[in-house]
């Protein structure tokens, strides 16, 4: 697990260490710095995965633009990363160990999208070869079919950036088993994938099933979904993603990235709790905490009040432990921005509550009893 990442350099940051646990909560303003932090990590692994050439900052995870997009415009002496202060930007990740990384970037070659490697473990680095899912904030949506790809769905069990095989994982291993644990519904029908993502589902809408299937003679899959003749809908007929809520379809990939969790993955989710109701967002933190509780390490970038709730619910019930759920709240933007890291206790209270930390509620409240 890494405990620990240091961004040196690198886009909003030209220096920020930042503490990791099983699961670690990135809170705060818009364009505060948080999605670099996962988009740092997504980083190592992209390049990693290209056979170590060099940070390869456009690719399947992620695409950054140019070296000239990620140097830290206040660029300062890259400390412990070659030690010196020449333009590199760098990564240190603690995980049982310190592994340094560190890019070059070139004022001739200011457009190239792949920087030059000047430091890296040689030794093996586990982190960057663990099961791996990083869902993006625009997932898909529904659509009639989805793609069919044999190589990233079943071979990698890669759900996409945007989950997008998804359907298609679902529909090759529906009938695997979640192990017994925090991840079993205790409501679902068995505790094959198939059936404990419905379970989950139903969290989010009473009644609701789904059915994933190949659409023969082509490659793509067909995701259906079904009611359960809850408010008086025909339970037997089948509906298009396209015609049922829109929330739904978003959410699926969140729940089988989790459902699918093994107590060696890095998950990375932007934005979980998008087109879902509060108590949807509510439930969803309680499956994220449930996937850090089997030894998952779980990061997590939110807007959501809900979310935040739901996991210190799930510390105060005993599901996940105090220490294990990090809370960061960044604020502030470009480099001025600061990180406030408020510690949860066994009852879920917060340590502190800096201002602008989820405190809208509070302050429309005030507004409409002056």
């Amino acid at each position: 697990m890494i405990t620990r990442l240091t961004l040196v350099n690198f886009k909003a940051f030209r220096r920020l260490e930042l503490p990791l646990g099983p699961l670690t909560l990135l809170t705060g303003l818009n364009s505060s710095g948080k999605s670099s932090v996962l988009q740092a990590l997504a980083l190592l692994r992209q390049s990693n995965d290209n056979g170590r050439q060099g940070l390869l900052l456009n690719g399947e995870l992620v695409e950054l633009g140019s070296a000239r997009d990620v140097l830290h415009d206040d660029f300062g002496p890259a400390v412990d990363l070659l030690g010196t202060s020449a333009p590199r930007v760098g990564f240190v990740v603690e995980a049982g160990e310190q592994f340094q990384f560190a890019g070059s970037y070139d004022p001739e070659e200011p457009d190239e999208d792949v920087m030059e490697l000047m430091l890296a473990p040689a030794e093996d680095r586990p982190f960057l070869a663990a099961p791996f899912q990083y869902l993006h904030a625009d997932r898909i949506t529904p659509a009639v079919t989805y793609p069919r790809s044999r190589q990233i769905a079943i071979d990698r069990g890669f759900l996409g950036v945007r989950g997008e095989h998804t359907v298609n994982y679902l529909r090759h291993y529906g009938e695997r088993e979640v192990p017994d644990g925090p991840l079993r519904h205790p409501d679902a029908s068995s505790p094959q994938l198939r059936d404990q993502t419905v379970a989950w589902m139903q969290e989010l809408c009473p009644g609701l099933n789904l059915q994933a299937d190949a659409v023969e003679g082509t490659d793509f899959v067909r995701l259906s979904y079904g009611f359960g003749g809850t408010a008086g809908i025909n339970a037997t007929r089948r509906r298009r993603p396209t015609n049922v809520g829109f929330g739904l379809t978003y959410a699926l990939p969140i729940v089988v990235a989790c459902l699918t969790a093994t107590p060696d993955s890095l998950i990375l989710l932007e934005n979980p709790e998008a087109h879902l109701h509060p108590k949807g967002q509510s439930r969803m933190a309680a499956l994220i905490s449930a996937a850090a509780a089997t030894g998952a390490q779980m990061v997590v970038e939110t807007h959501s009040d809900h979310v935040l709730n739901g996991v210190r619910i799930a510390v105060k019930q005993g599901a996940l432990q105090p220490e294990d759920a990090v809370v960061h709240f960044f604020r502030g933007n470009g480099s001025d921005t600061e990180v406030i890291s408020p510690t949860i206790d066994k009852d879920g209270m917060l340590a502190q509550w800096p201002q602008g930390f989820f405190d809208e509620w509070e302050n429309s409240l005030d507004q409409l009893l002056d």
